[in-house]
């Protein structure tokens, strides 16, 4: 092989890897993207769940009891803003006090028995969708390639949001009223 035939060689295998690495990093974007977009869904659903248990210790205490209705109430704002900067435990205890309450609720409206528990599978839908999109970056990042290159090595990796989602009490029991054959 002459020289020139090395050189053209080499050329292409370079020219290869800067175009694998340009790939790489478009896609390294695009999950930062998708984890940005994913964690907006998230929080736009855990802010909405907050909310609406908000409204149902305001509104409804008689249908929660007094007691109940003041920390669900407590809960409700520090998942809204946690003061100890621990998202996770406030929701993880806004979660279990929705999950504990009594099953019905008959003097709760059924739309807002309907909006809790929809919110309710939509927050487990959003956590799931964002906890893929963190997986997919680390997985990728975590690649010899990227590591070797350094691409996104000065951004955080992005954290996982592990709560305890799982659905029960008014979301289990919100599409179930009774109904009575005529």
């Amino acid at each position: 092989m002459t020289a020139e035939t090395w050189l053209l060689l080499v050329g292409a295998v370079v020219l290869v890897l800067l175009v694998w690495a340009f790939w790489l990093l478009t896609r390294l974007r695009r999950l930062r993207s998708r984890v940005a977009h994913a964690w907006t869904a998230l929080d736009a659903q855990l802010q909405r769940r907050a909310g609406l248990a908000e409204e149902l210790a305001r509104e409804h205490p008689e249908a929660v009891g007094e007691e109940r209705a003041a920390y669900l109430a407590a809960f409700a704002r520090d998942a809204r803003e946690p003061r100890d900067g621990d998202r996770e435990m406030a929701e993880n205890l806004l979660g279990r006090e929705l999950r504990d309450l009594p099953d019905g609720l008959p003097d709760v409206p059924a739309a807002l028995r309907s909006d809790l528990a929809g919110t309710a599978t939509r927050v487990v839908l959003a956590r799931r969708f964002y906890n893929d999109a963190v997986r997919d970056t680390r997985e990728l990042r975590g690649r010899r390639l990227p590591r070797l290159l350094r691409l996104h090595a000065r951004r955080p990796l992005p954290r996982y949001f592990d709560i305890d989602d799982r659905v029960g009490g008014v979301a289990s029991s919100a599409g179930g009223g009774s109904r009575t054959a005529a």
